[in-house]
């Protein structure tokens, strides 16, 4: 942890973001540089004791996850956005070495030197922009991939959180994109004959997305108007004034880390992850739109109150039919426990690959079978207890080995389906209850009610 009033703790997170094409692929040679100077000193140290070492072993040491964690912490943008999109969506399906990489990623975030930041605020701004604060927080209270958070006081005595992007990430998305699935491929995890052309477009797209603070103002502003009214959240108000494309400011509002209910009674984060699950049904169900990053920094808690607040609405995305039809018909084949159906439609909506699942069917079968298992014991569903995880890795083993049977599921699922496990993983993380099975039942009823009213 980063001690904010300690000058030189403050001077060790400082690091200006590399801003410009040429210094942003220099970052990426010193990364390619160090990370192959690693693999010849340990490939050496391993023939030297009379091992065979394999192309994938010498990239993923302890040495090598910390060059790499810490590059992409330093370039932040879109490169440390993937390696914490990668993180949240495998879990525990990734090489242990892999897993330090990117799990370091989702904590670890440089922050710009004031000198960068006030050249931010000037191009936003312009040369004055302090006069039009009572008070601008130099320090960052939060620091992501993206972008830094400064609390501001307005000469109204209204309490601001003003979001900066880091200066040069919009513009190096796409050449970000592409080198971090260079390092993918020369690591050896990803086999030649995955084609994911279609998946780094949407990236890029969708990264794209997220730097536009004046879109993500705007469906900040579209979340708060759907969820009016529902006393168990809480949107930010947009300053209309200040958000650039580059500034986001909104109302600031206190709130305790979501984590920090991992101590709290049983009753108060059984509730928090009810009102999330709620959220994220009426997102897939009802409200067609879904914020897709499930980051537990976009989430926080107020005691009080009870209420969930809600944070970072970049990520928000359309929800085509097609996709939430998909899991509405996997949804009710589980609640029916048919599995045979369930296998099915998982094939046929490309959640599982046809020929994965034609050459490992009984492991396929085993798998669905733990989940069904799980799902249906008395009670709510017990997020906590992980009795089924070993069950599922140990058969997936196969599949993962399996190289030739990978494919890349429809780019829309991946996203839904990242929003659905970083929920299910914040679960396990609180140990919470909730009556999964019950609140999907209700969401697919009252949607199939919303679309009889619609046709009538």
């Amino acid at each position: 942890m980063v001690n904010d009033d300690d000058p030189s703790s403050r001077r060790e997170r400082d690091r200006a973001v590399p801003s410009g094409r040429l210094a942003r692929l220099g970052t990426f040679g010193r990364l390619a540089g160090g990370v192959a100077g690693g693999m010849i000193a340990e490939g050496a140290r391993r023939l030297a004791v009379g091992e065979r070492p394999r192309l994938g072993e010498l990239v993923l040491t302890p040495a090598n996850a910390a060059r790499v964690a810490d590059r992409l912490s330093h370039l932040r943008g879109a490169a440390m956005k993937l390696g914490q999109m990668i993180s949240m969506d495998a879990g525990d399906l990734l090489p242990p070495e892999l897993s330090t990489i990117l799990a370091r990623l989702r904590n670890q975030a440089y922050r710009m030197p004031p000198q960068q930041l006030d050249g931010v605020l000037k191009a936003e701004w312009g040369g004055d922009w302090r006069r039009r604060f009572a008070r601008f927080e130099a320090s960052p209270i939060a620091a992501a991939s993206i972008g830094q958070v400064h609390r501001a006081t307005m000469p109204d005595g209204r309490v601001l959180a003003v979001k900066v992007q880091y200066p040069g990430v919009a513009e190096s998305i796409d050449a970000d994109v592409d080198n971090v699935a260079t390092l993918l491929r020369i690591s050896n995890l990803l086999p030649p004959s995955l084609n994911l052309a279609p998946l780094l477009a949407e990236a890029k797209r969708q990264l794209a997305d997220e730097a536009d603070y004046l879109r993500e103002g705007e469906q900040m502003r579209r979340y708060a108007d759907r969820l009016a009214g529902d006393r168990r959240y809480v949107v930010p108000a947009l300053e209309d004034a200040l958000t650039t494309r580059r500034v986001l400011a909104m109302e600031f509002v206190e709130g305790r880390p979501i984590e920090a209910l991992a101590d709290d009674e049983q009753a108060t984060r059984d509730g928090a992850m009810t009102a999330l699950v709620s959220l994220v049904l009426r997102e897939l169900f009802a409200f067609g739109v879904m914020q897709t990053d499930p980051n537990f920094a976009n989430y926080r808690w107020q005691p009080e109150a009870n209420r969930l607040v809600l944070l970072d609405f970049g990520a928000a995305r359309t929800v085509p039919s097609e996709t939430a039809e998909a899991y509405r018909r996997l949804i009710e084949a589980g609640l029916a426990r048919n599995l045979d159906n369930v296998r099915d439609i998982a094939i046929e909506t490309g959640f599982v690959g046809a020929q994965a699942a034609a050459r490992h069917r009984p492991a396929v079968d085993r798998m669905i079978a733990a989940i069904d298992a799980a799902m249906n014991r008395p009670g709510p569903f017990d997020f906590g207890d992980r009795a089924f995880v070993p069950v599922i890795r140990a058969e997936a083993r196969g599949l993962i080995e399996d190289r030739a049977t990978w494919h890349v599921p429809d780019i829309e699922t991946l996203f839904v389906q990242r929003k659905v496990s970083g929920t299910a993983l914040l679960a396990a993380r609180l140990k919470a209850r909730v009556d999964v099975r019950g609140l999907a039942a209700e969401a697919i009823d009252r949607g199939e009610r919303d679309a009889e009213r619609g046709r009538a």
